[in-house]
């Protein structure tokens, strides 16, 4: 019987260098970065079934930022028929300011919201457009700025024009440095009579939201 030799090797075990505590830091910031883009971002790209945000301008003025906006609106046939029977919209316009940060994540320096109200009168066959900085009292009482218009499309051209918005007050905005401006255009279905809200829940016909983003570039930003 022959003799069967058997040769037994090994191999050093190679053990993974600890992460320095700093490149673990970067790692981890930009791992959150991303994470709150994708929080940004799903939303908007969700928004885009009932129209966009076509234009979107910023201009730094001697006591501020403004924004102006041009909106391609498509309302829903759900949504005509309930203002055609006296039940009024309500959406909501949200700027946000961030100044970059590399080291960390984008810093809010100013937050802007403006409240408008379409409704349709049936009696008198005339639209209303209310705009206002602060929610609707249900009392229908507050400041807010009234229109009046003879027909569906022309309140809707004037609901999608957005004419130098103040978002910021000239103490926030920097020379010399650059800013982001993420715009929301978005239809407030918590203001629906409760009927329509429960019958909305995970209506894609109720889910009007635009979304678009821009850059104040460092230029920009120097008067």
């Amino acid at each position: 019987m022959g003799r069967v030799n058997t040769t037994v090797s090994s191999t050093p075990c190679y053990k993974k260098r600890p992460e320095s505590g700093a490149r673990a830091w970067v790692r981890w910031c930009a791992a959150l970065a991303c994470l709150l883009a994708l929080c940004w971002y799903a939303p908007a790209a969700q928004a885009q079934q009932h129209g966009e945000v076509s234009d979107l301008q910023l201009e730094r003025g001697a006591d501020g930022l403004y924004l102006s906006a041009a909106l391609r609106l498509e309302l829903p046939t759900i949504v005509q028929d309930a203002l055609y029977k006296g039940i009024s919209m309500h959406f909501i316009a949200d700027a946000e300011v961030l100044r970059p940060r590399w080291y960390w994540t984008d810093k809010v320096v100013a937050h802007a919201t403006r409240y408008v109200r379409l409704s349709y009168q049936p009696l008198t066959r005339r639209w209303r457009l209310a705009q206002s900085a602060a929610p609707f009292a249900a009392t229908g009482l507050g400041v807010s700025l009234d229109q009046s218009f003879d027909d569906l499309p022309e309140v809707l051209a004037a609901l999608e024009r957005i004419a130098r918005w103040k978002i910021a007050e000239e103490g926030v905005i920097d020379e010399g440095q650059s800013y982001l401006v993420n715009f929301q255009f978005r239809l407030d279905m918590s203001q629906l009579p409760r009927p329509l809200q429960i019958g909305a829940v995970g209506g894609s016909s109720w889910n009007i939201a635009l979304a678009r983003g821009a850059r104040l570039s460092a230029q920009e930003a120097t008067r």
